[in-house]
């Protein structure tokens, strides 16, 4: 069982672990750049810091945008847009113009110029030179759709709502396998396949943490059809009865025998959590999530260090291939882990918000 302490004790380890000036010109930890791999760190940082009040990861948060700023300027990708969805926040608590007018061109050039699909959806465009045409990666939706969706939740644009909603089902159609119901990686639409057909787990926590705070920021605007809470619901089962025995995810979900993988067992049991808070899912849901904290605890160093993350993830060629990916230390790692620990620390102030299971992942 994990205290409150404890869990404030980790988050403090992980911030400076993540924020520290030691890894510079690491790929996976080096967070001075406008990538995705930074942004999900920067976006984690700010779901910590709003939740425990800590006014030095706010202030930090502040300090990396200004330092990195001139980055922003550059080629505008889908993944590298996943650090705007900082600033809404940081306009509501800054009041700067800049945040907001920055977010709105960005929001912009996603509506009207972003590479799409012939059904619409958003093509998947990286930093690195390489095209991957005509495919969707269930990244995206954390990458871009959820900036699109805290934007619509700030300035209560409606397009803003009715895109973040279009492309959030749109991903849930093209991935979502209709035999087990969990989801490919990507999705190929000049060859209308799933291309190696993997069902890797960190494309699943990608759409199964998003999807609940997407919901929350645009239903007030625009009417969520029940397509989208079936086929949640129906992802988040089949999740469920694939979690190993540990309380961990494996890297490819129905491949028992492959590495199991801390990033994405973060992400899916911290979407439980949020889903469960969301009403998206009921609260015996949370004892995945207790059981997937309980697993990942032991791998976060007493220097803040999270282990057994793999490496960046492209759809591979065979499904093989996921099993071979290295781990390393990552950004994205200590993000999805650091979110949730910060919601178990929120869970464990009001459990009684999101529903009548006992939760046993922490006490006091």
């Amino acid at each position: 069982m994990t205290t409150k302490r404890d869990l404030e004790r980790r988050l403090k380890l992980i911030f400076q672990y993540m924020s520290s000036g030691q890894h510079q010109g690491s790929w996976g930890m080096d967070i001075d750049h406008w990538d995705w791999v930074p942004g999900v760190g920067v976006i984690s940082l700010m779901e910590y810091g709003t939740a425990a009040g800590a006014d030095e990861v706010i202030d930090y948060l502040l300090l990396w945008v200004n330092r990195n700023r001139h980055k922003a300027a550059g080629v505008q990708v889908i993944n590298s847009l996943a650090p705007f969805a900082l600033f809404p926040e940081l306009y509501r608590r800054t009041g700067d113009t800049w945040f907001l007018s920055k977010a709105e061109e960005i929001a912009g050039w996603i509506l009207e110029s972003a590479p799409r699909t012939r059904e619409g959806a958003l093509e998947h465009t990286v930093t690195e030179a390489v095209d991957f045409p005509e495919q969707i990666w269930a990244d995206t939706v954390y990458m871009a759709v959820l900036f699109l969706a805290r934007l619509a939740g700030l300035n209560g644009e409606r397009r803003l709502a009715e895109a973040a909603l279009e492309q959030t089902l749109l991903h849930l159609r093209l991935l979502q396998d209709p035999g087990t119901g969990l989801l490919f990686h990507g999705w190929n639409c000049r060859e209308g396949s799933h291309m190696s057909s993997a069902r890797w787990a960190r494309a699943n926590a990608w759409i199964t943490l998003a999807v609940p705070e997407i919901v929350a920021e645009i239903q007030a605007m625009v009417p969520v059809p029940e397509e989208l809470f079936n086929r949640y619901r129906r992802l988040a089962a089949a999740l469920r009865q694939t979690q190993g025995a540990g309380g961990l995810w494996h890297t490819v979900l129905d491949r028992p025998d492959y590495v199991l993988e801390t990033s994405a067992s973060a992400g899916i049991a911290c979407g439980f959590m949020k889903a469960v808070k969301g009403g998206l899912l009921d609260a015996s849901y949370l004892e995945s999530a207790g059981a997937a904290l309980q697993a990942i605890l032991p791998l976060i160093g007493e220097d803040g260090e999270v282990q057994g993350v793999s490496g960046g993830t492209p759809v591979m060629p065979t499904i093989e291939a996921y099993n071979e990916i290295e781990r390393y230390p990552a950004l994205y790692g200590q993000g999805l882990v650091m979110q949730l620990l910060t919601e178990a620390l929120i869970l464990h102030d009001s459990p009684k918000s999101i529903g009548s299971a006992e939760y046993t992942g922490t006490t006091e």
